[in-house]
């Protein structure tokens, strides 16, 4: 049974893809990364779905939804670094913004919804989204007043969904759960 997680993409991540005209795009990578410059993807397998949230003015949007198809290097992320300076996977050049260049980024391949910007997580669910690690303790969102998120720090990282949670979330972006 595959799992569903969210990520929180910051406000100049989601800057960068607008800018590179990446909405209505689908990324087909995202990158995980040892460092607290990036999230890191750990727990995440083949299949699962992830949900990147963005959170603007004390809203909470899903920016993409994506399953992970692989986590390994491929001809797709172009060569290797040689040195410090070289790219790290320039056959991603143009979804760097996602954590391409971070300090130990690794490529996760994804099958991903277009980029957006307008689906909303409704307030009432906001309030009820619960998490789940790996030893079944649930938590939820904190930090959520009338609706509206005032803190965005409970959101920070990459965290595992309830079954719940997940099926909320994926008819929120119109699609079927994992």
């Amino acid at each position: 049974m595959s799992d569903a997680f969210t990520v929180l993409w910051t406000h100049d991540t989601c800057r960068a893809l607008r800018k590179a005209g990446r909405v209505g795009e689908r990324p087909p990578v995202a990158f995980s990364g040892a460092h607290s410059s990036l999230p890191a993807w750990t727990g995440a397998r083949a299949g699962d779905e992830v949900y990147a949230l963005h959170v603007n003015r004390r809203e909470v949007f899903v920016v993409s939804q994506m399953r992970v198809v692989d986590m390994e290097r491929r001809d797709c992320c172009g060569t290797a670094p040689t040195t410090w300076e070289d790219p790290a996977y320039p056959g991603h050049g143009d979804w760097s913004m996602l954590g391409a260049s971070g300090c130990g980024a690794e490529a996760v391949h994804v099958d991903a919804t277009p980029v957006r910007f307008d689906v909303t997580i409704p307030g009432e669910l906001l309030a009820r989204l619960t998490w789940r690690n790996r030893r079944g303790q649930t938590r939820g969102l904190k930090y959520v007043v009338d609706g509206r998120l005032e803190n965005s720090v409970s959101l920070q990282g990459f965290y595992r969904l309830t079954l719940e949670a997940a099926d909320e979330l994926a008819e929120v972006v119109g699609s079927p759960a994992p």
